[in-house]
């Protein structure tokens, strides 16, 4: 049984106001992200990390979005790592697989999840990732540039990212125990040297961040409607 955790608890500072709540091609940002998940037929659960504030905003929005698998919604922490301990610690028990999505990336479809959902069975641990294609480059504190950086073999990383629930829960026990921070589940997993597939995507699939990103947003979702 694969369950996601959509992570939505973070506080929006680049962009002043509660992105995952602004309107994109008629439905919240975070609509769109459960309902990718709703969609996709591998999903048998979701568990929404959101602050306190907004439970009853997402159990309304949930019951007019008609989902069907959004089974908790429970109140994240501080940091990203800490709302996804939160999911961790509230899975069904015959879970065996967990995704782990940022609600702040609406462009995720269904197909994408089952890519990485079928890359996870084989490997124990996968994750969506874009090559980049921008010529890189390392700067110094006065913003000099002091080397290039070879792009070949570099990814984005992006979400969701879908290991077996044995390894991720041993992954973060030892993030916790260690008192380390990590930006997303992949890094944690590296700290056991465990391998992570990379499903390589070409689609749009970036996050929310800055307000230019939601007029992108609605353009793509309202061409894939067409």
């Amino acid at each position: 049984m694969l369950t996601a955790i959509i992570v939505a608890a973070g506080s929006s500072r680049r962009m002043g106001f509660d992105k995952l709540f602004a309107i994109i091609a008629g439905r919240p940002v975070i609509a769109h992200a459960i309902s990718a998940f709703e969609q996709a037929n591998s999903v048998a659960e979701i568990i929404v990390v959101a602050g306190g504030d907004r439970h009853d905003e997402i159990r309304k929005m949930s019951r007019d979005e008609n989902f069907k698998k959004v089974r908790s919604i429970i109140t994240g922490g501080e940091r990203r790592q800490d709302s996804v301990r939160a999911g961790l610690e509230n899975l069904n028990p015959d879970a065996r697989f967990v995704a782990v999505h940022d609600a702040a990336r609406p462009l995720v479809s269904p197909e994408q999840i089952e890519g990485v959902f079928e890359q996870c069975r084989v490997a124990g641990a996968a994750a969506l990732a874009e090559p980049i294609s921008d010529t890189l480059k390392r700067a110094d504190v006065d913003l000099m540039v002091t080397a290039s950086v070879d792009r070949h073999q570099l990814y984005a990383m992006q979400t969701p990212q879908i290991f077996e629930r044995a390894l991720i829960e041993e992954a973060y026990r030892a993030v916790f125990a260690d008192k380390v921070s990590v930006t997303d589940e992949v890094s944690a997993v590296e700290r056991l040297d465990r391998k992570v597939f990379l499903v390589s995507t070409e689609d749009f699939n970036f996050k929310i961040t800055y307000p230019r990103d939601l007029a992108l947003a609605e353009f793509v979702l309202k061409q894939r409607m067409h």
